[in-house]
């Protein structure tokens, strides 16, 4: 009788999916290394080094909360466009009264950012 084949479940840590999250999540906002460094509170070369898998977004650290609330921004966009990557980056790059800017501006201070996630927020308990 053949023994049963068990998958051997590997160890991923949390800062290894926040990093992964993040860069995939700029990339479907339509962010470059320099629009996610201005939103993150990063360097554009600890961007590129995080993007070249030699650096991670460190738990605990203000970029790693500002990481959190990008990928907030990404997955509550998502669910309001339906999954339509014209949609989500059209909504991204046209003027929005709410923040006086486009979305992808806004996101790149600290307090664009969180009024982006808000407003999101909002707009989704309102489907």
């Amino acid at each position: 009788m053949a023994r049963p084949h068990f998958a051997v479940k590997q160890h991923v840590s949390t800062t290894a999916v926040l990093t992964k999250a993040t860069l995939r999540a700029a990339d479907f906002l339509g962010l470059n290394n320099a629009a996610l460094a201005r939103t993150v509170g990063l360097s554009e070369s600890q961007i590129s080094r995080i993007a070249r898998g030699e650096k991670s977004l460190e738990s605990g650290t203000k970029p790693a909360e500002l990481a959190t609330l990008l990928v907030r921004v990404y997955r509550s966009l998502d669910a309001l466009v339906g999954n339509d990557d014209g949609h989500r980056k059209a909504w991204m790059t046209s003027f929005n009264r709410a923040f006086n800017e486009t979305p992808k501006d806004a996101i790149q201070k600290v307090d664009g950012l969180v009024r982006v996630v808000n407003y999101l927020d909002g707009a989704r308990a309102l489907v």
